[in-house]
């Protein structure tokens, strides 16, 4: 493999990492500041992702249909946690993950209803559709704009869990619940908004990953497993674990299944390096996942509760 391609496909490691990581981090809130299992997280991500494919092709601007997806999935996500998940908080995790599988399944069958089985596309917006000079190639600009989105939400959700109110009240709420409401804080509300910035956070990565692959029913269900990956390697309930675990996630995945058939064809047949490299591609990440728990059973940055 040339040096160029292998910048190439780091590159495009990196970007799947912040896509990751726009999952990750709004699963992370939930999930690990909450306890709460919602496999629905990967049903925000698809549903993002159609509704800016449907305001795209309405207005016509790419950057209008962004600004507009953010109320609209902080208004789903606080309405899926007020109708359908606020009475589930204290219940066990079984019945959250069946209560949530079946959001997913409701999803799936909406979004057939309302855009049909067959996939949408969305194009990559027309100043955003060349290349750029970086490190003496030539990358698309629209991918170097997903890095670039990814790092900035990164360092945002660094700003609101550390230096805000909301995110002080966050924390507190995560290991101290029942004194924050003393402190006549509106739990549910605060509650709704987690599950709001978490749709957000998602709807997002829908939109930004809607011009680069197709938006179609069920494209939920796999990222959510990679996010799963992310944010166990990462350390439940850590924003920072989970930055560094989706880039490193992101960034095994995209070259194992770019070098490992490459490197296997020179120990074995190529009919044979071709099927067994993307087969233990596929599982590098899972056996990443092992070994991290076998060394640091609680992540790599795991949150001190006190």
């Amino acid at each position: 493999m040339s040096f160029n391609l292998f910048i190439i496909q780091a590159l495009n490691g990196l970007q799947l990492g912040v896509l990751l990581f726009l999952m990750a981090a709004g699963l992370t809130l939930v999930f690990g500041i909450m306890n709460f299992v919602n496999l629905a997280h990967g049903s925000m991500y698809m549903m993002g992702a159609f509704i800016a494919a449907a305001l795209y092709s309405y207005t016509g601007s790419f950057w209008l249909a962004a600004l507009l997806l953010v109320p609209i999935m902080l208004a789903l996500g606080m309405a899926l946690d007020r109708l359908a998940l606020s009475t589930l908080y204290e219940r066990d995790h079984l019945y959250q993950v069946l209560a949530t599988f079946g959001l997913i399944l409701f999803f799936n069958e909406a979004a057939r209803m309302i855009w049909g089985s067959s996939p949408v596309y969305m194009d990559v917006p027309d100043a955003l559709g060349g290349a750029v000079q970086l490190f003496g190639i030539r990358y698309p600009a629209y991918r170097l704009l997903i890095i670039v989105a990814g790092l900035l939400v990164a360092l945002g959700c660094y700003l609101l869990v550390h230096h805000t109110r909301l995110g002080m009240l966050i924390r507190a709420g995560a290991t101290h619940r029942e004194m924050v409401g003393a402190l006549g804080v509106n739990i549910r509300l605060l509650n709704a908004l987690l599950f709001g910035l978490g749709a957000v956070l998602a709807g997002v990565a829908g939109l930004l990953a809607g011009p680069i692959m197709s938006v179609q029913v069920g494209m939920g269900e796999p990222i959510l497993i990679l996010t799963m990956v992310v944010i166990v390697i990462g350390g439940i309930g850590s924003i920072r674990g989970a930055f560094y675990a989706a880039l490193i996630v992101g960034v095994v995945d995209t070259l194992g299944r770019t070098l490992l058939p490459t490197l296997l064809r020179n120990l074995m047949e190529r009919s044979s390096a071709d099927i067994a490299g993307p087969a233990i591609a596929s599982m590098m990440i899972y056996i990443l996942m092992a070994v991290v728990l076998a060394l640091r059973p609680r992540g790599l940055f795991p949150v001190q509760r006190g």
